[in-house]
């Protein structure tokens, strides 16, 4: 049992944290959150240069991180690199592959791809770090994953608020995320006696700031669509990510928690 008697449960002092895709829009908000609160944060992705940036960036925030640049689709890859850790507390499984195309372009490589870092990826990767996160839970009470899925794993995308078919949340995403959620579900009924929680964050609307530049009109018709009327700023993925990852919800898990302003609550 996770005590919660003393300190800050949102705390994550002394944890080690993997995040995949941790350069990207969200993922940068959520590496931040992590490391801030305490946590050494691996970073992982494709663009080695990207990483190094970006670790050099925490590095003058004074913060811990060090770079793990591989594609998690590449299983091989994936079993090799978490063999290697002794221990692991937290992971958060945020790499998406898609391209973005209409439906009339779509291909089954395209399904796959999507699927396959959606699902497969996410899978390999718990399978992987299964041994490490069951020797951080022994020394700590528990430990955590995180998969990042969306709102178009819950409800369809409503064409109306996008300017052209091209533009639109494509027919491959939805379906991947749909079936992360479930796999979310499976991999914490295996992983609940090793005390490893499984939980899924549900984003909505959050157009990264460059498309809120380029097209306002956009943003605020998604805006328009939440309950509070406005979209997300990366930096209010933060304290649901903490929750997750932390001790706070050391009673959660297989859960699906939104943090989307209402968007699938109508």
């Amino acid at each position: 049992m996770a005590a919660l008697s003393s300190g800050d449960p949102f705390r994550l002092d002394g944890r080690i944290a993997f995040v995949s895709g941790a350069a990207g829009h969200l993922g940068r908000a959520m590496t931040l959150a992590l490391a801030r609160a305490g946590a050494h944060v691996i970073l992982n992705g494709r663009d080695e240069g990207r990483l190094r940036d970006f670790e050099r960036e925490l590095s003058a925030e004074k913060l811990s991180a060090e770079r793990a640049a591989f594609n998690v689709m590449d299983s091989t890859k994936v079993r090799e690199f978490f063999a290697g850790r002794q221990r692991l507390d937290i992971v958060v499984n945020n790499a998406v592959s898609m391209t973005a195309k209409p439906m009339a372009d779509l291909t089954p490589d395209d399904f796959g791809a999507t699927y396959r870092s959606q699902v497969t990826a996410v899978f390999e990767i718990a399978r992987a770090a299964r041994p490490a996160l069951k020797r951080a839970a022994a020394e700590a009470g528990e430990a955590s994953i995180v998969n990042i899925a969306s709102m178009y794993g819950a409800v369809a995308p409503d064409a109306r608020l996008y300017d052209s078919p091209a533009k639109q949340s494509p027919f491959h995403y939805g379906p991947a995320k749909a079936a992360l959620l479930q796999l979310t579900r499976h991999l914490a009924a295996e992983f609940g006696a090793d005390r490893i929680r499984v939980n899924a964050l549900v984003p909505g609307p959050f157009p990264a700031p460059a498309v809120v530049e380029k097209e306002p009109s956009f943003a605020e018709r998604l805006s328009a669509r939440t309950m509070l009327g406005r979209i997300g700023g990366s930096e209010e993925i933060a304290g649901p990510l903490l929750f997750l990852a932390s001790r706070a919800s050391s009673f959660v898990t297989g859960a699906a928690l939104a943090v989307d302003g209402g968007w699938t609550a109508w």
